[in-house]
């Protein structure tokens, strides 16, 4: 088996996975900066009004208004389709260095307590960009550090460092200081989740792309099998027609009768064999046959039941209106995989439902065997997680679940309080609909 056509290439969804984080942390910057100019807003009034120092107000407003203007046209990139990477964040900094730049050499140049908010620009580029983007921030800050100190104009502050908290200068430190440290942390962890949420669904897209490999190569190996099988069934085949009409064979009741078992035990693998070579190509090529949602699970329970041992089964189908589906034998495959798991764990008894949940088919196998162990429910659909002890084992429901995903579906699973187990799968009806001319 192999994934539906159209499924995208690890390295485009690695590509989009980074767009995501990319459009978060420009979301977080549109914030930060909403905070900003709240903050640089109150600040200016504060000081131009409370503590009566003139500021030039005009010009302060006229950058607040560039950085709201800024906010607007980032806040409209987000609605574009097209990638946000490093670049743009880094430009978006540049800008936010830029307007801090101006509006401290409005207001006191270096010698503005807030001066020190530079370092809140160089940590989000360190956690951000790339290494060059963060040594260019870096860089630009000092620059324009060192040319507020060269020709900013001083604000008529008293020298009152004396007074310790009570200082003016030392309370703006301190505000400033404050600021930083919220801010800091508030953005970084909300940055650090972006970036493990990232990490997380990359690992989660690498482990799939290995199994679909470990897929492909089983399902090579299934057929190249299926493929030598078939002369050495034909041959056996052939054997026991010739023996059961041999006057030995045909005048002795129980060899005919064993014969007649044999013959029945070689259909059925060729059965088999013609399944793998099927699946092996496309599930819904020229061999899928239509039949409706009923008929199919009627018949492939039907068909189970005849060549398992089961004692006890309870056959449930409350699917409700009858759907034109196509016949799907990996899915079939499936659902036969989830029986057989169950049958071998609780052979006295077994129990398949099926309901309708609106567009969705539900099927739920139940059993009273000792059920699954905790750390193979934790990691269920992963290969060779079983309890069975057996080299090998644990690929049935590993094939199932990935048959499900490439369907669109997914399957869980979980211990009953009065022992046993039921496993469910959950398939849109959409993927086996028969699709109208």
């Amino acid at each position: 088996m192999t994934a539906p056509a159209g499924t995208p290439p690890l390295a485009a969804i690695r590509r989009s996975s980074e767009d995501v984080a990319g459009r978060k942390n420009l979301q977080l910057l549109i914030q930060l900066r909403w905070i900003a100019m709240g903050g640089q807003l109150a600040t200016i009034l504060l000081v131009h009004f409370g503590f009566g120092i003139t500021l030039p107000l005009g010009q302060m407003l006229v950058v607040l208004f560039g950085l709201l203007l800024l906010n607007a046209v980032s806040l409209l990139r987000l609605k574009l389709p097209k990638s946000i990477g490093n670049t743009e964040l880094f430009l978006s900094l540049l800008i936010d260095v830029a307007t801090l730049t101006i509006l401290l050499y409005l207001s006191g140049g270096a010698t503005n307590p807030f001066v020190f908010l530079y370092l809140l620009q160089v940590i989000l580029g360190a956690v951000l960009l790339k290494v060059w983007s963060t040594w260019v921030i870096l860089i630009t800050t000092t620059l324009c550090f060192a040319w507020l100190a060269w020709s900013g104009k001083p604000l008529p502050l008293p020298l009152d460092h004396s007074k310790g908290l009570f200082s003016l200068y030392i309370e703006g430190m301190i505000i400033c200081f404050v600021l930083n440290g919220v801010l800091l942390v508030i953005f970084i962890n909300r940055i650090t989740r972006n970036r493990r949420q990232r990490d997380e669904h990359l690992a989660e897209l690498r482990q799939r792309a290995a199994e679909e490999e470990h897929i492909v190569r089983m399902g090579l190996l299934a057929s190249g099998a299926a493929h030598e099988l078939g002369t050495p069934l034909a041959t056996l085949s052939v054997i026991l027609g010739d023996w059961r009409h041999m006057e030995p064979f045909k005048s002795d009741p129980d060899m005919a009768q064993e014969i007649g078992e044999m013959q029945t035990q070689v259909l059925r693998c060729k059965s088999i064999v013609s399944g793998i070579l099927l699946s092996a190509g496309e599930a819904r090529g020229e061999s899928s046959e239509e039949t409706t949602a009923r008929e199919f699970l009627d018949d492939l329970v039907s068909e189970w039941r005849e060549t398992r041992p089961v004692k006890d089964f309870i056959y449930r189908n409350d699917f409700g209106q009858d759907l034109s589906i196509v016949s799907d034998s990996a899915l079939k495959q499936s659902i036969h995989n989830v029986l057989d798991n169950a049958l071998e764990a609780s052979p006295q008894w077994l129990r398949l439902d099926v309901h309708r949940d609106d567009d969705n088919l539900l099927i739920s196998v139940t059993d009273r065997g000792p059920g699954f162990p905790s750390a193979m429910l934790e990691s269920l659909g992963r290969p060779y997680q079983s309890s069975k002890g057996r080299p090998g084992s644990g690929l049935g429901l590993f094939l199932v679940m990935n048959v499900l995903r490439t369907l669109g579906g997914n399957l869980r699973a979980r211990n009953l309080v009065q022992g046993g187990a039921v496993v469910m799968l959950s398939l849109p009806l959409s993927a086996v609909t028969l699709e109208e001319e």
